[in-house]
């Protein structure tokens, strides 16, 4: 895909992100594969690692481990269990799982029944496991590549429903994946257990909004005139005191075409975005 769709769909930070430490690496190019795993495992919870992986990161530098063996100590982490295991679905977790180690997202009902099956006859970590150690992983990573969302790519084997689902899992690098819309809940269920392809929803990114909930197909180039409406829901209130003052919650009715706008104003004034809906 172009730069221009890749930033138009929201993913252009996502594409092409290989990072990889090589032989005779330097001290900045394993600083580098740090932030990279920390990102791509754990996506915005990454703020909260703070020294959490020092050891880890000890055995890396050292030579006793490699980058594959890294992510699995990152997996298999309470820190890693706490955010996307113990408070989610089961299908829920597969999804991340998918995400965060394969770079993708599932394709089908198989591929969840499989990883349903395992995890409860063999346990946690053999469910991890499970994506480190088999030939998609060695094949597009090995020992040395931090995983990366290929998704959006062409890769070998993959569905052409791969790339819609992928949308459904990814909203951009600044978004959580425990803040997301359906909170903990599966993205995906529905639509592999009915064999459909998902839509595909502007991301928060690509409209430059913190919190956004989907609402049909994306249009990639919107025809002029466009009348749709959305209700923009903001915390307003209390901006430059420092004083205890009352942040109301406001709604507010905005053409298509004045979102980033009336997105700016809010913020400039203080305000929190807190849902954007269809009109």
């Amino acid at each position: 895909m172009s730069l221009l769709t890749n930033e138009r769909l929201g993913i252009s930070g996502a594409t092409a992100r290989k990072v990889e430490l090589r032989p005779n690496w330097t001290e900045d190019d394993l600083q580098q594969v740090f932030r990279a795993a920390y990102e791509h495992v754990f996506g915005r919870e990454r703020v909260y690692v703070n020294g959490v992986f020092a050891s880890a990161e000890a055995l890396l530098r050292d030579g006793r481990i490699n980058v594959r063996q890294f992510i699995q100590i990152l997996a298999k982490s309470e820190f890693y269990k706490e955010r996307f295991f113990y408070n989610a679905s089961q299908v829920r977790f597969i999804e991340l799982n998918y995400k965060h180690l394969l770079g993708r997202a599932p394709y089908d009902q198989s591929e969840i029944a499989f990883h349903v099956d395992l995890y409860a006859s063999q346990g946690y970590d053999a469910e991890i496991d499970s994506y480190l150690y088999n030939p998609e992983y060695d094949s597009a990573f090995g020992d040395t590549v931090v995983p990366y969302y290929r998704g959006f790519q062409s890769i070998p084997g993959m569905k052409t429903v791969g790339f819609n689902r992928m949308f459904a899992l990814y909203r951009g690098n600044g978004n959580s994946d425990n803040a997301q819309y359906s909170g903990k809940s599966s993205r995906l269920r529905q639509q592999v257990a009915m064999n459909l392809s998902n839509t595909i929803s502007a991301s928060a990114l690509s409209l430059g909004m913190g919190s956004y909930q989907p609402s049909g197909r994306l249009n990639l180039a919107p025809a002029r005139g466009d009348n749709r409406v959305y209700v923009v829901e903001a915390i307003v209130g209390g901006v430059g005191t420092q004083v205890a003052v009352v942040r109301s919650r406001q709604r507010y009715l905005v053409p298509f075409d004045q979102l980033s706008q009336r997105y700016q104003e809010i913020h400039n004034r203080g305000g929190k975005i807190v849902s954007i809906t269809p009109a």
